[in-house]
């Protein structure tokens, strides 16, 4: 079975790179893989694309060895362990705000005896079965071992039971999400933490059970400075990064005269 780089890193170096993907660009999964990310972050919590076009995208991370984190619009059991079954490495879980979301994940997302995942074992993530339908098959082993969960805390809810999340076996990152935490930490009038006291509360859960952490930046000296926090996810790069590159090209054709 393949392995999965995230993971590696994270029981190596500490440090992962991710990028981020929300449409449908294959040759951006050939970029990202080129230039030594580790995984993309498949956002399919805010942007849409068929179950074909998902299939092809996860096809295609498995042929350039890129992880692909699938952020799922569902938690809906079938519809979890059928993304790893299509390649998924992993899965960022949007809103965990109890340890009983963190358990459904695991038991969605793993194989017994850690969780309940359904066994079929004609996916890409068994070699269509090559892998998997042979003597001495260690494919349920290998698919516990090779794919990983990261659950976002983005709610007053999830932050006061982090340690609980943090807690569960199958975790593997406990992720901030700042913009969400950030929106419900200033419109709750029954608390008063702020982002810097999430941030302290989530990477001292984390370090109690054994787990790496993680958040989103908005520039390269906010991903250092988490990183010299500890943090071990920490995505920089994306799709609508592209922006960027027209806006420079536009410049560039602003400074030739008559363009």
């Amino acid at each position: 079975m393949r392995k999965s780089k995230v993971l590696s890193k994270l029981r190596s170096t500490g440090f992962v790179r991710m990028a981020g993907l929300g449409h449908y660009l294959p040759f951006y999964i050939r970029y990202a893989a080129h230039f030594k990310y580790d995984g993309l972050w498949f956002d399919l919590e805010h942007r849409a694309m068929d179950s074909r076009e998902v299939q092809s995208i996860l096809a295609m991370c498995r042929q350039h060895d890129i992880d692909c984190m699938v952020r799922p619009p569902t938690l809906q059991r079938t519809r979890l362990y059928r993304y790893l079954e299509d390649g998924a490495t992993g899965f960022m879980i949007p809103f965990m705000s109890t340890e009983d979301i963190a358990r459904h994940v695991v038991d969605c997302t793993k194989f017994p005896p850690l969780g309940n995942r359904g066994i079929d074992g004609a996916g890409i993530d068994g070699d269509f079965g090559i892998e998997v339908w042979k003597e001495g098959s260690t494919y349920f082993e290998d698919a516990n071992q090779e794919t990983f969960i990261v659950c976002q805390i983005e709610t007053v809810e999830g932050l006061r039971n982090v340690d609980d999340i943090a807690a569960v076996e199958g975790i593997d990152v406990v992720f901030i999400g700042p913009a969400d935490l950030t929106h419900r930490l200033e419109t709750d009038p029954n608390v008063s933490w702020t982002l810097d006291d999430a941030i302290s509360r989530v990477s001292d859960a984390a370090e109690r059970h054994g787990k790496a952490w993680g958040i989103t930046a908005g520039s390269p000296e906010q991903v250092a400075h988490y990183r010299g926090l500890g943090a071990s996810l920490v995505p920089w790069g994306g799709d609508f990064n592209l922006m960027k590159v027209l806006e420079q090209c536009s410049k560039d054709l602003d400074a030739i005269p008559g363009a």
